[in-house]
């Protein structure tokens, strides 16, 4: 079998551009003993990704050079010479970016494809999901009353982030960029307060006009998935002892320089807030409740998914880029099988 794989050609300087990834083929083995060969049916894009295109230290290691590189992937088992696996099981693997392949029998999770289609695992009811979950749920210890105020709200982290705490009965004002992700906030997942940072001039002022507008006088958890003005926004309209829980910061990711950083930083001493960094894999202990809460609320017609799918592993660089320019809405999936 004959697999195509995108690799890392060389590492960004700033904003990743096409040229710096390359398609290759490759030959797929047969499993050998405890292996297990898989066709992946589908393949997660996170920001976090462009993290690992550069040689630094983070808490996981950076994608090597003319390899294919790693990320979140659904598929299925073609053949096995492992026990636990079989032709046809529904498996998850971080082995995206490349259409086939074989792998330790460590290295793959089943998957339950009959109450969920496929996708979901890469979405509510995967690590996404669990990153909103435990964000908001535990780190951000959501509180009854609590107003909560989202950044990259239309985004697959933020639109779970924004349905669970509105699931909870709580207000909620997201921001997004432009006007369709900020309609989707508005007229599907029917926030409280809508900001489209795009058409502010000022996000700050943006925020206190939204908090007015639902007669708070603050926020009580702030859910960061984009740092900058975002964060210094979050922090001047922060309720004294508010909590926030930082997930990301898209707005440094593609930084070739020095970042400006959140002038108000004072203010998290005076109001006495709480910022505290996560990630999503240190909360495996939450699987369970997770899973359970996810199942519960999607048979119930309470999640609403806005996926951008493209198609073919030709699209994915594509795909990827995309989460920079705001042309994507909810979670970014590519469809390989």
């Amino acid at each position: 079998m004959i697999s195509r794989e995108v690799q890392l050609k060389r590492r960004p300087v700033g904003s990743p551009v096409p040229e710096d990834f390359a398609m290759a083929e490759r030959e797929v083995p047969a499993p050998g003993a405890g292996e297990v060969q898989v066709r992946n049916l589908f393949m997660a894009i996170d920001p976090a990704m462009r993290g690992r295109m550069d040689d630094a230290k983070s808490y996981v290691p950076p994608f090597q050079l003319d390899a294919a590189m790693e990320g979140p992937a659904i598929g299925e088992v073609i053949a096995s010479s492992d026990s636990g696996f079989a032709p046809g099981d529904l498996v998850f693997s971080r082995l995206g970016w490349r259409e086939a392949f074989t792998a330790p029998a460590d290295a793959l999770q089943l998957r339950d494809g009959s109450e969920l289609p496929p996708q979901s695992w890469l979405g509510f009811a995967g690590v996404t999901g669990l990153t909103a979950y435990a964000g908001l749920l535990h780190i951000g210890r959501l509180t009854p009353g609590d107003v909560v105020f989202v950044s990259a709200a239309s985004g697959g982290v933020g639109s779970l982030v924004c349905q669970m705490a509105k699931i909870k009965g709580h207000k909620v004002i997201g921001a997004a960029g432009g006007e369709h992700k900020a309609a989707f906030l508005r007229d599907v997942l029917q926030l409280d307060g809508v900001i489209d940072y795009k058409a502010e001039d000022n996000l700050t002022k943006a925020l206190a006009r939204e908090v007015k507008a639902i007669g708070a006088s603050g926020i009580d958890l702030y859910f960061d998935n984009v740092g900058g003005d975002h964060l210094h926004a979050a922090i001047a309209l922060a309720n004294p002892f508010a909590r926030m829980a930082i997930c990301g910061m898209i707005s440094q990711y593609n930084a070739a320089g020095a970042v400006t950083p959140p002038r108000n930083l004072t203010q998290i001493m005076t109001k006495r807030l709480e910022l505290k960094g996560f990630i999503a894999t240190d909360h495996m202990d939450l699987e369970q409740h997770f899973l359970a809460d996810m199942k519960a609320w999607h048979k119930a017609g309470l999640l609403k998914q806005a996926d951008t799918v493209r198609e073919g592993i030709d699209n994915a660089v594509g795909a990827f880029l995309g989460l920079f320019d705001g042309s994507n809405l909810g979670r970014t999936l590519v469809r390989l099988g």
